[in-house]
């Protein structure tokens, strides 16, 4: 497992990087985005991977590691703006937001470490088609919760799904990493 916990901080490394560089480009505009705005990026980028996948051809350039990165960033977005509770236009400092990402891939690393424990790293036998759309049911469930107004019976709610949409990408970065897809 040590060598997973290395793996995620390099995948995450290489997010965050460029999560920071486009806050500085754009500012934190992403800070406008309700909860359905995200869900609809990703939403975006996973159908993209699924499509890439299908066909076996893709004329944009983006490969589908960087679409996995994309994936990342908007479920970090998408956890920030829940414990912000509130979308803003607001401009916020690079340093205040790698805070924010930080915190939100510390909670999101521990949950994947405790489950790694509970399943023996099941994952690294997964491929990259079930990433993808095991990704796109957590968004399909987040959709429901949101016409729900955003309650629950008995299932996990946004930020768990969230955290879920992250880790599945990291894990999808790690085997792309290894060559395994």
């Amino acid at each position: 497992m040590s060598n997973t916990n290395v793996q995620f901080d390099e995948a995450i490394k290489s997010c965050k990087d460029i999560f920071i560089k486009k806050t500085k480009d754009y500012g934190t505009s992403w800070r406008v985005l309700r909860t359905i705005s995200v869900v609809d990026q990703i939403f975006i980028k996973a159908l993209r991977i699924r499509t890439i996948q299908e066909k076996r051809e893709q004329k944009v350039g983006d490969d589908i590691a960087s679409e996995f990165r994309g994936i990342i960033n908007y479920a970090v977005i998408g956890l920030i703006q829940l414990k912000l509770a509130k979308p803003l236009v607001e401009d916020v400092p690079a340093e205040t937001v790698g805070d924010w990402y930080d915190e939100q891939v510390t909670l999101t690393k521990q949950l994947m470490m405790d489950k790694n424990h509970d399943y023996g790293e099941a994952w690294r036998d997964m491929s990259q088609q079930s990433f993808a759309d095991l990704i796109l049911v957590k968004l399909l469930r987040i959709k429901q919760i949101l016409a729900n107004d955003g309650k629950t019976l008995i299932s996990e709610g946004i930020d768990a799904n969230y955290i879920d949409i992250l880790n599945y990408a990291v894990f999808a970065l790690i085997l792309i990493g290894e060559g395994k897809h």
